[in-house]
C-alpha cells in the first residue's frame, strides 16, 4: 500500500479566522501537546481560532503542558522530575493568578531536582546563567566565579546584586532584567518557530514587568498573529514525547499514563533513529485489540472512511492519487482497516506537526 503524499503548505494571506482540520490539529499540538479529541473536533471545527485560544489559555491543561515544556527545557525528566507539591501545583496557581511565570521558573530552579540535575558550583551556576539569562559563560567568566562563591556560601556581588547562598544565585538570576527577555524569546521561538522582532520583544517585556500576570494576553497575541499563520504553514519532526502523546490520542482516544509514556519515550530517546521503533509501537497498538478500529463490515463507505482518517490523523484530505491507492488496497479482502491506519501513522508526515 502506498503511503500518504507529502503535504503541501497552505497559502499565506492574513490571519485565518476559522479553524480547519489542519490548523485545529496543530493548534492543539502547540497549546496542549496533543491532538484534539473527537468531541473537540466537533466543537471547534469551523470556529474562530481566537475563541479556542482564549478557552485553552484559561485552563489548567495548557499550563500543565507549559510546565512540562519548562521541565524538558531544564532536562528535569525521568529520575530528575520534581515531585514536590510546590512544583506540581504550578499550573493551578498560574490559572488562578496566584503565581507568575517568573515565580514558576524560580520554583523550578530552587527544587531539589534542579540541584541534583546540576551538581556542583560550576555546573549549577553555568546552567542558571545560560538557561535563565541566555548568557555565554565563556564571555562572563568573572560572574561565573562570583556565582560559584555564592554557591559555596560566601558573600559576593553577583550580576549586580549581593548574595551568599546557592538560593541567592537563582533568586538574583530570576530577578535580573534579562531573565524575562530570554524567557519570552525562547518561548516565542518554541511556539512560533521564529525569533521575535526586537521592538515586539521589548514591548512584551515591558508588559510583563508592569503586570506579572499578563503572559496569557501576550500568548493570545502570539497565537492569533500572522507570525503564527506562518508557523501553521510549516512542519517539523515531532519530538518523541509529542509523538507518543499524539499516537495514544489518535489510536486509543486517550493520553498515555505516566508510566506508559516514560517507558516508550526512554526507549525512543535511546536511539539515534527512533523511526523504526515508532512504527513498531504503532503496530503494537493497532494489533493490541484495545484500539477502537472498525471491522471491514462496519465501513459502509470506504472512500468516506479513508478521507475521515486522513483528516483526523494528518489534518488534511487525501489527494486524488492517494485516495485511489488506498481504495484499491481496501478492495483486497486481506486488507484490514488497521493496515490503512498503520500506513498513515507510520508515514513521516504523521511524525511532523
Amino acid at each position: 500500500m502506498s503511503h500518504p503524499e507529502k503535504i503541501s503548505s497552505p497559502p499565506l494571506g492574513g490571519t485565518p479566522l476559522l479553524l480547519d482540520t489542519g490548523s485545529l490539529r496543530r493548534v492543539h499540538l502547540d497549546l496542549l501537546g496533543r491532538p484534539p479529541y473527537a468531541t473537540e473536533v466537533t466543537e471547534w471545527l469551523g470556529k474562530e481560532r481566537a475563541a479556542l485560544v482564549d478557552r485553552t489559555l484559561s485552563g489548567e491543561e495548557y499550563w500543565g503542558n507549559w510546565l512540562e515544556e519548562q521541565l524538558y527545557y531544564f532536562l528535569l525528566i525521568d529520575n530528575f522530575r520534581p515531585l514536590t507539591e510546590g512544583v506540581q501545583e504550578i499550573p493551578a496557581l498560574v490559572v488562578h493568578r496566584s503565581l507568575s511565570a517568573r515565580e514558576a521558573l524560580h520554583r523550578i530552579c530552587l527544587s531539589s531536582s534542579f540541584d541534583r540535575r546540576n551538581p556542583g558550583p560550576d555546573t549549577f551556576v553555568t546552567v542558571v546563567m545560560e538557561q535563565l539569562l541566555g548568557l555565554t559563560v565563556q564571555k562572563t567568566t568573572q560572574e561565573l566565579e562570583i556565582g560559584k562563591r555564592l554557591y559555596d556560601g560566601r558573600s559576593g556581588h553577583f550580576l549586580g546584586r549581593t548574595g551568599s547562598s546557592q538560593a541567592d544565585v537563582v533568586h538574583i538570576a530570576v530577578a535580573d532584567d534579562r531573565a524575562l527577555v530570554h524567557f519570552l524569546s525562547r518561548e516565542h521561538e518554541r511556539l512560533l518557530r521564529a525569533l521575535p522582532a526586537p521592538g515586539d520583544l521589548a514591548r512584551w517585556n515591558a508588559s510583563l514587568k508592569e503586570d506579572e500576570f499578563s503572559l496569557p494576553s501576550i500568548l493570545r497575541e502570539w497565537f492569533t498573529s500572522s507570525t503564527y499563520d506562518r508557523r501553521l504553514a510549516t512542519r517539523r519532526p515531532e519530538p518523541n514525547r509529542l509523538f507518543i502523546r499524539a499516537l495514544f490520542v489518535d489510536l486509543f482516544g486517550r493520553l498515555p499514563v505516566d508510566d506508559e509514556a516514560q517507558r516508550i519515550r526512554s526507549a525512543l530517546d535511546g536511539l539515534a533513529d527512533p523511526t523504526p521503533l515508532r512504527s513498531l509501537v504503532a503496530r503494537l497498538i493497532l494489533d493490541s485489540g484495545k484500539a477502537p478500529v472498525p471491522d471491514r463490515s462496519g465501513i459502509q463507505d470506504p472512500a468516506a472512511w479513508v478521507r475521515g482518517s486522513f483528516e483526523r490523523l494528518l489534518g488534511r484530505t487525501p489527494g486524488v492519487n492517494e485516495l485511489a491507492v488506498f481504495l484499491d488496497a481496501m478492495g483486497d479482502a486481506d486488507c484490514r482497516p488497521a493496515t490503512v491506519l498503520y500506513a498513515i501513522v507510520s508515514h513521516p508526515e504523521y511524525q511532523t506537526w
